[in-house]
């Protein structure tokens, strides 16, 4: 399935990459630029091996060496240990897993020191590192296909990361790479793309403009990704795409939805959403992890405090279902926020 998304401007000598290629060349570009930077997962650094999970440090290995690119055990404790104490020590180290569910199996390391480091030392201390952990539900069940950005948000001294897109994808991770502070950043699996030893059933085959010359989007900077003036949708990683494609639905029936990717939920870029808001009067937001407790929630509530004199309606919420992620594909899709759940809600507010 083909999806446009106007990530960065149109200009045909630009080169068109995948969310795994851009990842890649920004994990490369800043590893060439300090050499602080270093990798470490499962498979990543195995010589003519994976790149990874979902390939993305594909050849890395190769041109930095074993000692830059750290092949770990299967011990998602032992990865945000190494990687919290590297960072201590004064490397800036990129961690992997293979699915962001075992991200679980390193809350201790992640919400117990890594984010409460730099607080408790009077600001003596910083933690320099990024967790890449993908997210999203692609037909292999409850304990592979979780979203996790609620938890992570919750966790004061945690900065979170979910970009759209490859153009976010790569200048969101170049300036995650450069914060001093820890950062979480979710990477949905059906964006990766196709494109080389990994394919996910269906994925999106999201190819964008992405300049060679350095760039970096910093965090806490939501995009309005389509203007409108009758009703805001926000949105992050897939649900983005899906938004989109509701809002071209509504439009052809006269209905103009703004769309807003968050692209960072910590820090959130409030005043984006609300002047959004203001204008439209109307609030819908839209996330695949469950209803309860889900960053949308967290949304609304300030939204709620900050712009109530301009609500025209109800803030309506499209999220996944309270129960843990189904493995039928039937019911997978029917789990997962729909276009048609985002045109009902929408419909429920005008």
């Amino acid at each position: 399935m083909s999806m446009p998304l106007s990530a960065a401007p149109e200009n045909k000598t630009e080169r068109r990459l995948t969310m795994v290629e851009a990842l890649r060349e920004a994990l490369r570009e800043e590893m060439r630029r300090d050499d602080r930077v270093i990798l470490l997962g499962e498979d990543i650094g195995v010589p003519g091996g994976f790149g990874g999970a979902f390939t993305v440090t594909l050849g890395l290995e190769q041109e930095f060496g074993h000692e830059r690119v750290l092949d770990t055990p299967i011990s998602e404790a032992a990865i945000a240990g190494v990687a919290a104490g590297a960072a201590l020590g004064g490397l800036i180290p990129v961690a992997d897993v293979q699915y962001g569910d075992f991200l679980f199996l390193a809350m201790d390391q992640l919400a117990n020191q890594a984010a409460k480091m730099r607080y408790m030392s009077g600001g003596k201390l910083s933690v320099p590192m990024v967790f890449r952990a993908p997210v999203g539900a692609t037909t292999r069940g409850a304990q592979h296909g979780q979203s996790l950005e609620a938890f992570l948000m919750h966790v004061p001294g945690l900065k979170v990361a979910c970009p759209s897109n490859p153009y976010d994808g790569k200048g969101l991770l170049k300036s995650a790479i450069r914060d001093p502070n820890p950062v979480i950043f979710f990477e949905h699996k059906l964006l990766y793309g196709s494109k080389g030893a990994r394919k996910e059933a269906g994925g999106i085959e999201l190819v964008v403009h992405v300049p060679e010359e350095e760039y970096l989007i910093p965090l806490g900077q939501a995009k309005v990704v389509r203007p409108g003036s009758q009703v805001t949708i926000v949105a992050n990683l897939l649900m983005v795409h899906r938004s989109l494609q509701a809002a071209k639905a509504l439009e052809a029936d006269g209905i103009d939805a703004e769309v807003i990717d968050v692209r960072t939920l910590v820090p959130l870029d409030e005043e984006t959403i609300f002047a959004s808001v203001r204008k439209t009067g109307r609030l819908i937001i839209v996330e695949e992890d469950n209803l309860t407790g889900g960053w949308g929630a967290e949304v609304a509530a300030r939204v709620a405090d900050a712009c109530i004199g301009s609500l025209e309606g109800p803030i309506r919420r499209v999220a996944a279902p309270d129960t843990p992620v189904p493995f039928a594909p039937v019911m997978e899709n029917y789990y997962i926020p729909s276009v048609e759940k985002i045109l009902a809600a929408v419909n429920d507010v005008l």
